[in-house]
């Protein structure tokens, strides 16, 4: 039998990635040194942690003109379950900054609330899992009332990041809150026409090179203040303080699609309508009279045809946008087209 023979070559070491052996040839580099060289390669995404801004710095010079230089409260609350009628606020953070009009951008010092309040109840695991808080941390305590209320007069604008959330609970809480306007940082931008992918508050955070620990109030509020300061140094990009702050001075409208027929519903869902089970009603929300006029004409024409039809429209200013209180609701016919 003949014997085979091989000859074997080892193969070459594998060369090392570009840019390996930068940490090790530069020990002493700082977390942020390696990480700038980190993010200047294509093949990386870096993220930093938020760091909490406690003053923005000095008063912005004065415009010609003056300017509107309105007080911002951005809040948000832990609460045991998602019923307004049935749970309760077990921690509420707020931060009260003043805004430049011009720039939609704060400055100055930020002063900030954190509390717990005893519910009275035992908090549902599924709470305690979502916000870190159990029935220790909250017994026996009770948000300082006058505090609370101290920063509220100062507010010309109150933020949420989920306003129909909040904004119900802390009326039932503080009564006084339902004096003041309101604006949802989740609903009142348009976040998708700005290029992000989803409006939750993580996510927007991620988008913008940042994370945090979410599901505390105090740092959500924090994380909540950096995404609307994004832009607004070169005045063309307005901040999400500044469209805030617009949307505020502006109604909303809420269209019922009353009498609307049954084989409609494709249509109207398509659209962006949503289904009233209680008042058995198709309806959305309009951020502006031009857009209420543009969804009338769409109606008639793809819902209601030749057949006369009224509509309820329901006006939402900052002051009512967001409770349970109702708007001012009138009947409009719908137009022929």
């Amino acid at each position: 039998m003949s014997q085979l023979s091989f000859e074997f070559t080892p193969p070459e070491p594998e060369r090392p990635p570009a840019g390996a052996g930068v940490v090790a040839a530069g020990a002493d580099l700082t977390p942020e040194d390696m990480a700038l060289r980190l993010q200047a390669h294509p093949d990386y995404r870096v993220l930093r942690r938020l760091v909490p801004v406690n003053d923005h710095g000095p008063a912005p010079q004065a415009a010609e003109g003056g300017g509107q230089q309105p007080w911002v409260l951005v809040l948000d609350t832990e609460t045991t379950g998602l019923s307004h009628a049935d749970d309760r606020i077990i921690e509420l953070a707020m931060l009260l900054v003043q805004v430049d009009g011009r720039t939609g951008l704060p400055f100055g010092p930020v002063e900030t609330f954190e509390g717990f309040e005893d519910p009275g109840m035992p908090i549902p695991e599924v709470a305690r899992q979502v916000t870190g808080i159990d029935d220790e941390m909250v017994r026996g305590h009770r948000l300082d009332d006058d505090r609370v209320l101290a920063m509220l007069g100062r507010a010309d604008l109150v933020v949420a990041h989920n306003a129909g959330f909040d904004r119900p609970f802390l009326e039932a809480r503080f009564p006084a809150f339902a004096g003041k306007p309101w604006a949802c940082s989740f609903a009142d931008i348009d976040w998708k026409s700005l290029g992000a992918e989803s409006s939750r508050l993580s996510a927007l955070a991620l988008e913008q090179g940042w994370f945090y620990d979410a599901h505390r109030a105090l740092v959500d509020c924090h994380a909540l203040l950096k995404v609307l300061c994004a832009g607004g140094e070169d005045h063309d990009t307005p901040t999400g303080l500044g469209r805030l702050l617009l949307a505020a001075s502006q109604p909303a409208y809420r269209l019922r699609a009353t009498g609307a027929p049954f084989e409609s519903k494709d249509a109207l869902k398509g659209r962006g309508y949503r289904w009233d089970a209680d008042g058995r009603v198709w309806h959305r929300r309009l951020d502006h009279e031009e857009a209420l006029q543009d969804e009338l004409l769409w109606l008639r024409s793809a819902v209601y045809g030749v057949r006369r039809a009224q509509v309820e429209v329901e006006r939402l200013d900052a002051l009512t946008r967001y409770s349970a209180r109702p708007g001012v609701v009138e009947s409009r016919v719908v137009p022929i087209s």
